[in-house]
Formats: C-alpha cells, sequence, structure tokens
C-alpha cells in the first residue's frame, strides 16, 4: 500500500484519533469531564448538580473506582471530582492532577451538595448530561456518542456552542471508520512505514505495560493476573492473558496510571497491545516488528468494534482479545490466511460475553478473550477451524465481522436494558 493511498492516510489517523491516553475507566472520566466544564462555564461551584445518563452509562460508572480519589466510587463521585480538581483541557486525563486537599474538598462537596443522578433514553447508547445550579444561574454540558464529543454548553438558557448529534460517531471530522477491512490492514501493517506510528504505538507500550506491571504488584481487585500466574505457572500463554488481565485489575481497582485507549475503552487498549508485546519479548521480535503487530491488533479490534459501537452489551474484550490474536498470529510468522482464521476462530469461541459495567470482573473476561485468540490461532496452525455456517461464523473474515457488529449493535439492545434495570434495581 503507497503512502499516497487513501487507506493508507486514514489508518494512520485512525491510530492516532483511537490511541490516546486515558486517566481512568473512560466512563466515569468522560462524566467528569462534562462536569469539569460545566464548573467552568458556570464560574463557581455548584450548590446543586443533575446528572442525566444513558443507560450504558450507568452500568458502566455504577461499580468502578475513580482514580485520583482515595477509592470513591460511583457516578456522584466522578462528577465530584471534575467539579472539584477537574481540568476540562485534559479532556480524558481530566483528574489526573488532584492533590489531598482537592479529595478532602470532594469528600465535603459529595457530602453537603445534592447530586441527582436520572436514567435517560434519547435513543443514544452514549448521552452525559450535566447541569450545575449556582443559585439562580446554571450551566449545562451534554456529551454524545463518545467520550469527548460534547455536543451542547448552555448558560441560563443562552446556547454558547451546538453541533448536531450524528447516529453514527457524532462528528464528522473523525476519520471514516468504515474504511477499514481485514485485507487492507494486513497491506498496511506490512508496507508501514512505522516512523508514522512510531510515537503513539511506543506510548501505548509505555502506558499499558506500566499499568499491567503494577497491577501484578499490587492488590487491585479480584487480582485475576496474579491468579493465573499461580495457578497455571509461567509460559508464554498464561503470561500474555496475566498480565493484560492485571492492567484491568489494577485499572478497575483505583490505580491512578493512565492507559492507552482503544476504541474508546482502557480495558479495550490494554486487552490489544498487552498479549501482543509479551509475545514479542518471548519471541525476540524487533521493535519494527512489535510495532507492525501492534498496529495490526488494534486495527483489528478498532474493525470491530465499528459495527457494535462504542457501548454495548456485547463485551469489547472479545474485539479486543481477537485483534491481539491477530498480533500474536503476525509475530509467529503468520500469513494473512493464519491471521484472518485466528480471529474468526477466537470470535466463534467467546462472542457472547456479557458486559454488565466496569468492574473488577472485567479483568477475567479480558483473561477469556485472549485464550480464544490463543486457542483460535493454535487451532488453525493444526489444521482445525471454525467454518462458514458454524453457528455465527459467515463464510468470510468480513462478513462474521459485520454478523458480530449487527449481535452487538441491534440484537443485544434488549439484553442490555435488562442488565441495567438488574444492576439498578429495577
Amino acid at each position: 500500500m503507497e503512502k499516497t493511498n487513501e487507506k493508507y492516510q486514514a489508518y494512520v489517523e485512525i491510530l492516532k484519533e483511537e490511541l490516546v491516553p486515558a486517566m481512568g475507566c473512560t466512563e466515569p472520566i468522560a462524566l467528569a469531564y462534562a462536569a469539569a466544564k460545566a464548573r467552568e462555564v458556570l464560574g463557581c461551584l455548584p450548590d446543586r448538580v443533575l446528572i442525566e445518563a444513558s443507560g450504558s452509562i450507568i452500568k458502566n460508572v455504577k461499580s468502578v473506582i475513580v482514580p485520583n480519589t482515595n477509592h470513591l466510587k460511583g457516578m456522584p463521585a466522578a462528577a465530584a471530582a471534575g467539579i472539584i480538581a477537574g481540568r476540562s483541557e485534559r479532556e480524558l486525563e481530566v483528574i489526573a492532577d488532584v492533590s489531598g486537599s482537592d479529595i478532602d474538598k470532594m469528600r465535603k462537596f459529595l457530602d453537603e451538595v445534592q447530586i441527582a443522578v436520572e436514567h435517560i433514553d434519547h435513543g443514544l447508547v452514549f448521552e452525559i448530561i450535566v447541569t450545575e445550579y449556582s443559585k439562580d444561574s446554571y450551566a449545562k454540558v451534554r456529551i454524545a456518542n463518545f467520550h469527548t464529543n460534547i455536543v451542547l454548553i448552555e448558560k441560563d438558557g443562552d446556547i454558547l456552542f451546538e453541533k448536531k448529534v450524528e447516529t453514527g460517531t457524532g462528528d464528522e471530522k473523525r476519520v471514516d471508520r468504515s474504511l477499514l477491512d481485514m485485507e487492507s490492514i494486513w497491506d498496511f501493517i506490512n508496507t508501514l512505514d512505522v516512523e508514522d506510528v512510531r510515537e503513539v504505538l511506543e506510548r501505548q507500550i509505555q502506558y499499558n505495560t506500566a499499568i499491567s506491571e503494577e497491577g501484578l504488584r499490587g492488590d487491585y481487585g479480584a487480582n485475576i493476573g496474579k491468579v493465573l500466574l499461580d495457578t497455571y505457572g509461567d509460559d508464554i500463554r498464561t503470561r500474555a492473558k496475566a498480565k493484560a488481565a492485571a492492567g484491568s485489575d489494577a485499572r478497575m481497582n483505583g490505580c491512578e496510571l493512565p492507559v492507552i485507549i482503544n476504541s474508546g475503552s482502557g480495558n479495550q487498549g490494554i486487552t490489544a497491545s498487552v498479549p501482543v508485546i509479551e509475545y514479542a519479548k518471548e519471541l525476540g521480535a524487533d521493535e519494527d516488528k512489535l510495532l507492525r503487530a501492534l498496529a495490526l491488533s488494534n486495527l483489528t479490534a478498532i474493525h470491530q468494534k465499528t459495527g457494535i459501537g462504542t457501548l454495548s452489551a456485547y463485551c469489547g474484550a472479545v474485539s479486543a482479545g481477537a485483534g491481539a490474536g491477530a498480533g500474536i498470529a503476525y509475530l509467529c510468522g503468520g500469513t494473512y490466511k493464519d491471521v484472518i482464521h485466528t480471529v474468526v476462530n477466537a470470535l466463534a469461541i467467546v462472542s457472547g460475553i456479557v458486559c454488565d459495567g466496569a468492574k473488577a470482573s472485567c479483568a477475567a473476561k479480558i483473561a477469556s478473550s485472549v485464550d480464544a485468540a490463543i486457542l483460535g490461532y493454535n487451532m488453525y496452525q493444526r489444521g482445525q477451524q471454525f467454518r462458514g455456517g458454524d453457528g455465527i461464523v459467515m463464510k468470510n473474515i468480513e462478513e462474521t465481522i459485520r454478523g458480530i457488529g449487527r449481535i452487538g449493535k441491534d440484537g443485544m439492545k434488549e439484553t442490555n436494558e435488562e442488565i441495567i434495570k438488574l444492576m439498578v434495581g429495577e
């Protein structure tokens, strides 16, 4: 693929758009971002706060610890963090710099200020509206479709900023993800000038490796990474699963290290990168090979998520795990056929894992997804595969990915609603 090719340029930009740093689980951080922005517009601390959110936002914020809050959890905590200590210009690192006195102020704010949470359904899976009041004044910020996509800023009846809410990404400035397909991704990673993506991928290696190592050092959640190593030993297959899981252990349970996300998710960013990094170490792959493998893994994950959407009842670790499988197959010397059959096999094994929000068990789902990817690769190396017509496996990779997209986006809508009802006690 030539550098002048439309897809080459698009794929480079997609990696730059997607692989950005985030501090903590991205849904509470998006809420903190909206709250910080509203506080700036209001110009003072509010005396009352209203959070309106779609069910999928409530689901993903309810049970996860917000970083830099001394283990505060839930939607009011995320909003309070943004209001007290947020810097909106940092976007998904909005609460990266928080002092001890800030945390004390957050707790005081939560004790003294009414923060109401309401479930809204405007037909959008991803929607956050934060309205902050001070006496007779108010400021409102609305985010829709993805984490940093502010579509409305309003103060005291005056609309300061507004843009149309699309049914897709919600931002016409983002590169068209429909340009992704596996054959072109394979062509891209084999002809890639790695200097075009070196900075973004090296940052992913640095950040996501660091939080994985912290997950194995500390005591986070259910410590899935440690359990895997203690139970199954230290071979490369176990390490690939355990180190990815450990990154999620830390991230879901208050670790204050940033991660590089994929498809709007830190867990997916960890899953798409850490197993590939571990295999590269084991195989002695050089940096060039590793960067190409990471580009393949990340783009494969993004390609799958394009049809599913940012939030769904379909666990995003499955897509990212299949992406990691593609990167692992490439590192092991695999051909295009090895890569696509690894992806299809992995999807046939674990598609259907539900997303019931961000919390400790995400780490175990990551381990299962990476395990399925490794099994999918080893199956094909031994002449075994799941074929078109076997359940949701279609006749080729693109039809299979499209089918998974339909299941995740459309087929699991009702499942998502039932999960939300269970979680909020309806």
